[in-house]
């Protein structure tokens, strides 16, 4: 039985742009306990795309501006859908193509912005098959 993210080559998200993301930056997660501004700036990054990726009626806001402050609290638990974030991926990698991308040693915007998809593919658990279903 295999149990990897994507369920094997076979697997629901075996065509996933996703799955090469995760393969390539889900280890930088593990530097969060070394790096605790890393932390700070992956979660950031997660909310920028979350915001990218959920329309304000989904986050459980409205179409008009809101008052400064916290998301409301619905807003912090609307799933991330995987065909959203494998969308919102395909387009970003095509930018970083496009731009010459060349992945450094440290951290940029990009990786940082590759880690924080990582990290929502995590917390929606959007590799298992059932995950971020549309709904």
């Amino acid at each position: 039985m295999d149990n990897s993210p994507a369920g094997g080559p076979n697997g629901p998200a075996a065509d996933c742009p996703l799955v090469e993301v995760v393969a390539t930056y889900l280890p930088r997660l593990t530097e969060f306990s070394f790096e605790p501004g890393l932390v700070a700036a992956v979660d950031q990054h997660a909310a920028a795309v979350r915001d990218a990726l959920l329309p304000a009626p989904r986050r459980g806001g409205t179409a008009r501006p809101r008052a400064a402050g916290p998301p409301p609290r619905a807003a912090l638990f609307t799933p991330v859908r995987r065909e959203d974030l494998a969308d919102y991926v395909l387009g970003f990698t095509d930018w970083l193509t496009e731009a010459e991308w060349i992945e450094p040693v440290g951290h940029d915007f990009a990786t940082l912005r590759l880690t924080a998809v990582c990290w929502l593919v995590r917390e929606h658990d959007l590799l298992d098959g059932r995950g971020g279903a549309a709904g």
